[in-house]
C-alpha cells in the first residue's frame, strides 16, 4: 500500500484532494449507514471489470492501478467531512463516529497497468470489511475509467503508427487539468513517445516535445525570418510548422534553414504539417526536402487526426515520419466511456452474483491466466489448466 500520504489526502499527480472518503456517490454512504446499523460487517470481496467493449474496440489496457491503491491508502474522512454530513441529517451519530476512524484495511489483487484486458476479466478485486469495501466504489471506478479508456485509445493510436513515433499533444482540450495530466501518463503507458504538457512531462518524466504555433510564425513580417530565428534558438532539434501560408512555399524555406543550419554545424530536425491534404501534401514535402539534399530532415503530421486517418495514410504510401495526436486521443471522442462495474461476488464466505438481464456476474474471487490460445476465467483457487499460462491477479 503507497505510504507517501497521510490518511485523508488523496495525491492525483500534482494535485491534492485533502479529504478523500468523500470522493463518493451518496448512496454508497447510505449503504454503509445500513450496514453499520444492522451488524453486517463481514468480509466482503469486490470484482471490478468491463461488462463489454465499446463498438469497434477489441480490447483495453488497464491503467489508474497506481492511483487507485494511492486512494486507498489515503482513505479517511476529516473532522470537518464529519460535521457537514452530521448537518445533512440523514446519519445516526455512531455511524459518523465510525466513519470518523475509518481506514482502508483490506487487501487488493490487480492487474498490472498496461496490461491488455477483456470484458469480464477483472482489473482488480477489493478483499475488505464490507463498509469499507463498499464507500470506496465510485472514487476506484472513477479513478480507473478515466485512464483505462484514455490508454485504450492511445495504444489504438500507437499501433496504427507502425512503429513511427507519436507525440500527445492534446492537454488543451482535455477535460480539466487532471484529464489532461493522466491523458499524457496514460498515453505515455500506451506507447507514445513524448507530450508537449509541460506539467505531465515534469511529474511523471515523459519526454517533452513541441514544434511552433502559427501565432509565432505570423509574429514576424516574414516566414522566411520566422525559420531562421527558431532555428538560431534550436539548431539541433528545430520542427518548422510549414502551413501558416503555403505548405509547399513553406518547405523551400525550411529547405533553405536547413542549408544554412548545417553550414554552422546544426541539423534541423524536422517539419510539421497540421492541415490540408497530408498525403499529398507529404509527398511533395518529401520531394523538396530531398532533392535540397535533406532526406534525414523528418515530416511530422497533426491536425484532428486519430488511429483510422494514421492507418489511411499509411495505408496509402504517405512518407509521414511520425505524428502529433491530441483532441480525438485525449478525449477518446469515438468511445468516450467503457460499461466498467464494480460488483460484490463474495461475502462472508458466501460466493454472490448478479442475474439481471444482460447485466449477469460471475460469482467468487477469480483468477485470470493468459495463455497463448487464449485468456482463462477460473476461480482463485483453480490452478491454471494444464499448468501453464500467466497469473495476471497479483497481490
Amino acid at each position: 500500500m503507497p505510504d507517501r500520504l497521510v490518511p485523508g489526502a488523496f495525491r492525483s499527480g500534482p494535485l491534492v484532494l485533502e479529504d478523500a472518503g468523500i470522493f463518493t456517490d451518496l448512496y454508497e454512504l447510505t449503504m454503509a449507514a445500513v450496514f453499520f446499523r444492522e451488524g453486517v460487517r463481514g468480509e466482503a470481496t469486490f470484482s471490478l471489470f468491463a461488462r463489454r467493449l465499446p463498438p469497434g474496440r477489441g480490447f483495453m489496457v488497464a491503467a489508474g492501478l497506481e492511483d487507485a491503491l494511492e486512494y486507498l491508502g489515503g482513505l479517511s474522512f476529516s473532522p470537518g467531512s464529519i460535521r457537514r454530513l452530521a448537518e445533512l441529517g440523514r446519519f445516526e451519530s455512531a455511524f459518523l463516529t465510525h466513519l470518523e476512524g475509518l481506514r482502508f484495511t483490506g487487501s487488493v489483487r490487480a492487474v498490472e497497468e498496461g496490461t491488455v484486458l477483456f470484458p469480464d476479466e477483472p482489473f482488480l478485486e477489493v478483499t475488505a470489511p464490507i463498509i469499507e469495501a463498499q464507500v470506496v466504489e465510485t472514487a476506484l471506478l472513477n479513478i480507473i475509467h478515466l485512464q483505462t479508456v484514455l490508454a485504450s485509445k492511445a495504444a489504438r493510436v500507437v499501433l496504427a503508427a507502425g512503429g513511427r513515433a507519436v507525440a500527445e499533444f492534446g492537454m488543451r482540450r482535455s477535460h480539466g487539468v487532471d484529464a489532461g495530466l493522466k491523458s499524457a501518463r496514460c498515453a505515455y503507458l500506451a506507447g507514445c513517445a513524448s507530450t508537449s504538457d509541460v506539467l505531465a512531462g515534469l511529474t511523471y518524466c515523459i519526454p517533452l516535445a513541441g514544434t511552433m504555433a502559427h501565432s509565432y510564425v505570423t509574429a514576424f513580417a516574414e516566414e522566411l525570418e520566422a525559420f531562421r530565428a527558431y532555428a538560431r534558438g534550436f539548431p539541433d532539434d528545430a520542427i518548422l510548422l510549414l502551413d501558416t501560408y503555403d505548405t509547399l512555399e513553406g518547405a523551400r524555406k525550411a529547405a533553405i534553414v536547413a542549408g544554412e543550419l548545417a553550414a554552422r554545424g546544426g541539423r534541423l530536425s524536422g517539419v510539421r504539417l497540421d492541415s490540408g491534404d497530408l498525403l499529398a501534401l507529404s509527398r511533395e514535402v518529401r520531394r523538396t526536402l530531398d532533392g535540397a539534399g535533406f532526406p534525414d530532415v523528418r515530416i511530422l503530421a497533426s491536425g484532428g487526426l486519430d488511429e483510422r486517418d494514421i492507418a489511411r495514410l499509411l495505408a496509402a504510401g504517405a512518407p509521414i515520419d511520425a505524428f502529433g495526436v491530441g483532441t480525438r486521443m485525449n478525449v477518446s471522442a469515438d468511445a468516450p466511456s467503457v460499461d466498467l462495474v464494480y460488483k460484490l461476488v463474495c461475502y462472508d464466505g458466501r460466493d454472490v452474483l448478479k442475474l439481471s438481464e444482460g447485466k449477469e456476474t460471475w460469482v467468487g474471487e477469480k483468477a485470470v491466466y493468459r495463455m497463448a490460445e487464449g485468456d482463462v476465467l477460473a476461480l482463485a483457487e483453480e490452478a491454471a489448466p494444464d499448468g501453464a499460462g500467466e497469473s495476471l491477479l497479483q497481490p
